[in-house]
């Protein structure tokens, strides 16, 4: 449908922007040289890599880690990378939100509003970062029980960060921002089966509705605003049980 080209597409907690579809991917040099060479570092990082949204559509190792992708001379093709461990790396830990941030932009602006990036800015190596619940390179979301458990290592009950029912609260959410984007899905599988244009491009209208909330619902997650998730997320919700409804009594 053409709004999977058009829309920001959200998983979880986790937006993803596509600028072209798998269609458009080009291979990935750094990663076909890597794959060939038995002995290349980081191995499982680059399966991870391999089984990620980045890795389906073609966002090249360079992407994040600079070099020069151009060429399959291994000194030319490593100019310019760095360590995750020096602090002056795209993909070093403080500087991940920034790095992701330049595909992922609704998350990263929002994600700037959040104590977690006026601590990392602060220099707190402990401070939460993309990585700490999307995986270094897999673009993974969180489980629910995942997110409890990062959340507890700060917000539980020994409060190294105050409010220690923080990450109880956040795991209720991410539930049912997953039970509304399973709704959506199935709405999804019910227009695409209707015959009718009229009446499929007004469905179409309306799941791209209750998307949109689900989407703000997202980026306040990321801001880690629970207040404005929960609102977003029960307007999506609202919305996406009436197209269900509409859907099934048409």
């Amino acid at each position: 449908m053409l709004r999977h080209l058009t829309t920001v597409i959200v998983l979880g907690l986790a937006t993803v922007t596509f600028v072209a579809g798998p269609a458009a991917a080009q291979p990935s040099r750094c990663a076909d040289c890597h794959f060939a060479n038995p002995s290349a570092p980081a191995g499982e990082h680059l399966a991870d890599w391999d089984r990620s949204p980045h890795g389906r559509n073609a966002i090249g190792c360079e992407s994040c880690h600079r070099g020069d992708a151009s060429t399959f001379e291994s000194f030319q093709a490593h100019q310019g990378i760095l360590n995750s461990i020096n602090p002056a790396s795209p993909v070093a830990h403080a500087n991940l939100p920034r790095t992701c941030g330049g595909c992922h932009i609704g998350p990263f602006v929002a994600f700037q509003e959040s104590r977690h990036f006026e601590l990392l800015e602060s220099g707190e190596t402990a401070a939460p970062s993309c990585s700490t619940c999307h995986g270094t390179v897999a673009g993974q979301l969180p489980s629910p029980k995942g997110l409890l458990n990062y959340c507890s290592s700060c917000h539980g009950p020994d409060e190294i960060a105050p409010r220690a029912n923080r990450a109880a609260e956040g795991q209720l959410l991410l539930e049912g921002m997953r039970d509304v984007r399973a709704m959506l899905n199935e709405a999804n599988s019910l227009i695409e089966r209707i015959d009718d244009a009229d009446r499929r491009q007004q469905a179409e209208y309306d799941w791209e509705q209750a998307e949109v909330p689900l989407i703000e619902a997202a980026n306040a997650g990321h801001a880690f605003v629970f207040d404005n998730l929960r609102e977003r997320l029960d307007t999506a919700r609202t919305r996406a049980e009436a197209l269900l409804q509409r859907l099934a009594n048409p």
